[in-house]
């Protein structure tokens, strides 16, 4: 073995085993021995997640099947681990032959193999005696945690000329159309505007496939639901997906355009963990929002300066184009806190500032909320799934000002950009939820997970983990 386990840090050795066997000569067995640290910090999971995902892919060399051995104490549910797992195994590839690839600039791929052909990976986990787990419930879990994430990943990496916004919704519908507890609302194009969607319909006018705000309701089966189920309030999830983001007409440059594929990371992430959640059958009434749109460059783009009516009924002047995703979440959010009265959270997610990695970093994503409880829930439940996050200032009567217009309710980027702008643009969309809501005390939390959301150009699936602790789906938090 080429290197020393350590208690101090994430480390891995590896040795080569020969092939005893048949006389057909086979090749020798490559076994790798991972150790993750003895001891984390209080913002991270207490089992490194993200030092595991690392640790796998720079284990796995080569091709063919896989087999994962994790040993784990009876404390911790191996869902969030399988979560961890997949990410090391992306699933998107156009790739016409298999060929090693070149370390990036900062060395995070690894140089790691990348072929179009399948491989099986199988996975155990042990408990602290080395008994293999084999409860159902736990094992459920971590499957469906694992399809949330790979499904999340291969949307993220998806380029925008095949994951358009139509291609989008249509995914939804294959998901779901055979399962008779999700049912699928769209309102697309034209009809946005009929009926007042003025954010989603603006940023989505110029491009050659229309916007659309999709609408899934997961209602559980009765044979799942307890009597203290039943009295549950309903959630809603809301995903920004902008599937291509050229600024608009506020133009990124090439380098800052380059990659905004990864836009609707927020949808990728609530609908994996909005889809895991169903399979899992929890005992709670789920809907998911998907604001579907391209920010394109055409002769119909809104242009700086236009002033758009949103669904709440507020008027919006805009001086950035390319500030888009908080004008889709907005008409979410507005819809969500007007019309489902049987809800008492509203959780919105979004790849929405580049300011979040500057306060939160790039394992965190950065959450703001209108209650102090519901800040501590969410920090909880990031630890819990591996999906990390931390609060923003909150502090709307001290930062609305950033918004101020003269002609217009309000405009829709920030005046002063060093004055707390990933907080500034959470509470934008703050300021379009219903006021009956908050009077009849409903929770909103913003999750701006631009940051967690990528590493080394591959999506990470964040926000299925979260999405499934917070909604409480059976076996993913917990050990049986």
């Amino acid at each position: 073995m080429h290197e020393s386990i350590s208690g101090n840090q994430a480390t891995s050795s590896h040795v080569i085993v020969p092939t005893v066997g048949p006389a057909i000569p086979r090749p020798p067995h490559r076994l790798t021995l991972c150790s993750l640290r003895n001891k984390v910090t209080r913002h991270n999971h207490p089992l490194s997640l993200h030092s595991m995902t690392d640790l796998v892919k720079s284990s796995v060399k080569g091709k063919g099947p896989v087999r994962i051995l994790v040993c784990v104490e009876d404390e911790y549910p191996v869902a969030p681990i399988a979560g961890a797992i997949s990410r090391a195994f992306p699933v998107f590839n156009r790739k016409t032959k298999s060929k090693k690839t070149d370390a990036g600039e900062d060395g995070d791929n690894n140089g790691e193999e990348e072929e179009e052909e399948e491989r099986m990976i199988h996975v155990t986990f042990l408990d602290s005696k080395g008994r293999v787990v084999k409860n159902e419930v736990e094992i459920n879990a971590a499957r469906e945690a694992s399809e949330g994430v790979r499904l999340a990943c291969r949307l993220v990496d998806t380029h925008p000329e095949e994951l358009t916004s139509t291609a989008f919704a249509q995914e939804c519908h294959d998901l779901f159309d055979e399962d008779d507890t999700v049912t699928i609302e769209e309102i697309e194009g034209e009809e946005l505007k009929e009926q007042g969607y003025g954010g989603i319909y603006n940023v989505g006018k110029g491009a050659t496939e229309p916007p659309r705000l999709v609408i899934m309701t997961y209602d559980p089966p009765k044979d799942v639901l307890t009597e203290e189920d039943e009295e549950q309030s309903a959630i809603t999830l809301v995903g920004k997906g902008i599937v291509y983001d050229t600024g608009g007409l506020a133009i990124k440059s090439r380098v800052g355009m380059c990659g905004m594929k990864h836009d609707m990371g927020g949808a990728a992430g609530v609908l994996g963990g909005f889809a895991a959640a169903v399979r899992l059958r929890t005992p709670r009434k789920i809907r998911l929002m998907l604001c579907l749109a391209e920010n394109a460059i055409g002769p119909e783009s809104v242009r700086n300066d236009d002033i758009i009516t949103q669904y709440s009924g507020k008027t919006v002047e805009i001086n950035n184009s390319d500030a888009e995703g908080r004008l889709v979440l907005s008409d979410a959010v507005a819809h969500a806190t007007q019309h489902f009265d049987d809800s008492d959270l509203v959780v919105d997610m979004a790849t929405l500032t580049g300011a979040q990695l500057v306060s939160t970093g790039k394992t965190h994503a950065a959450i703001l909320t209108n209650k102090e409880e519901l800040e501590h829930t969410a920090v909880k439940a990031g630890l819990a799934s591996g999906d990390l996050c931390y609060p923003l200032l909150y502090a709307p009567e001290l930062l609305n000002k950033e918004f101020n217009s003269k002609v217009a309710d309000m405009k829709n980027s920030v005046k002063d950009r060093s004055n707390a702008q990933c907080s500034c643009a959470g509470h934008f969309i703050e300021s379009h939820i219903d006021s009956k809501y908050i009077e009849r005390d409903g929770g909103w939390l913003h999750v701006d997970m631009a940051g967690p959301g990528t590493k080394a150009e591959r999506g990470t699936g964040y926000g299925v983990g979260l999405v499934l602790s917070l909604v409480g789906a059976p076996g993913f938090s917990s050990r049986s």
